[in-house]
């Protein structure tokens, strides 16, 4: 298989799993019980954790050889701006969100529907953006291992947003009444995605000397996303241990893809 190929499938494969995700919804005639709800976000978290550490931060380090002892410093700093991007963009949104009239502010109020819409659309930026990277180091280290560890990667976010079109378009159904066009907002959800990997490969060709802190970068906005969203939803009072063990399965997976190939 080509190298183009592999990316092809690649960028084509994490939008078509959101599209699938957002296709439930004409399986359900109601929302998807605790439990199942539960194994699909622990199994995302697992993924998307093992995928930033295997695919991402390790790379990072070294890539960072010339640096020493220190070859940690470009990973953990791309990590913590990771996160503080994800912060950021959840101030900035809101505050282009919120209308305002002469004497005092009226905030514009987004339906619980639609934050997540938001929410998932603004995650699938360093999730595009992670793969985008992955696929552009490929093409600057030129090894063909390098491409199908892009493509694990690719797969496991793409796994990951499986459960997101599912979380999109099964609320969707209720405030829209119509499951057509819930799941078109699901699929809209993941365009994005695609995007975002072609800018990761430019990013990456252009800018090969800060690879390590861009991938660390993506790792940090991933692993902020696991924390802040997937986890707590992952972990309910009727789900038990379902979601942990999603988490631990999904890790696991997801290292044995990628070492196996690494």
């Amino acid at each position: 298989m080509s190298k183009l190929a592999i990316t092809a499938i690649g960028l084509t494969f994490i939008f078509l799993m959101t599209t699938i995700g957002s296709s439930v919804v004409f399986c359900f005639k109601k929302g998807v019980s605790n439990k199942i709800n539960s194994l699909f976000m622990g199994f995302a978290s697992g993924v998307m954790v093992s995928a930033s550490i295997w695919s991402l931060i390790l790379p990072s380090i070294e890539q960072s050889s010339d640096l020493g002892t220190l070859n940690f410093l470009p990973a953990s700093l791309g990590i913590i701006l990771g996160c503080l991007f994800l912060v950021l963009m959840d101030k900035i949104i809101p505050y282009f969100l919120n209308k305002k009239d002469k004497n005092k502010e009226i905030p514009y109020k987004l339906s619980k529907s639609s934050k997540l819409f938001l929410a998932v659309s603004l995650h699938n930026i360093p999730e595009g953006l992670a793969v985008g990277l992955a696929f552009g180091n490929a093409f600057i280290v030129n090894e063909i291992s390098a491409f199908y560890s892009a493509l694990w990667l690719a797969i496991g976010i793409g796994i990951q947003n499986l459960p997101e079109g599912m979380a999109i378009a099964l609320p969707m159904k209720e405030k829209l009444g119509s499951k057509t066009k819930a799941f078109l907002f699901g699929g809209l959800s993941g365009i994005i995605e695609p995007i975002m990997a072609i800018v990761g490969i430019l990013l990456s060709s252009a800018l090969s000397k800060v690879m390590p802190l861009l991938l660390a970068f993506s790792a940090g906005a991933m692993l902020f996303v696991v924390a802040q969203e997937l986890l707590p939803d992952a972990k309910n009072e009727n789900s038990g241990n379902v979601g942990s063990w999603g988490f631990i399965f999904g890790f696991v997976v997801m290292m044995i893809l990628d070492v196996a190939l690494g």
